[in-house]
């Protein structure tokens, strides 16, 4: 039986950078930070700031099905951790 791991934040920028299709590089500029800054975020050293998280929500709701697949992945993996 395979337990499922949850979804950071880390890989809901990387799936959502992959999905578009982006360097790291073109994903810093789309959202005004730097490449160095989406290198931590994937790595997760850092996490975004809260205008970042806005942006990065945004991005998720134009892409569609994808988009709203990690969204819902990613916030009910945060709502069963704050539950535990």
């Amino acid at each position: 039986m395979e337990v499922e791991k949850p979804l950071k934040i880390s890989d809901l920028i990387r799936e959502l950078r992959q999905q578009l299709d982006l360097s790291q590089e073109k994903f810093a500029a789309k959202l005004g930070v730097s490449l160095r800054t989406v290198n931590r975020w994937e790595n997760g050293s850092t996490v975004p700031s809260q205008m970042a998280l806005k942006l990065i929500e945004e991005m998720l709701q134009k892409i569609g099905e994808p988009g709203k697949r990690l969204l819902n992945e990613y916030l009910l993996k945060a709502e069963q951790r704050e539950d535990s």
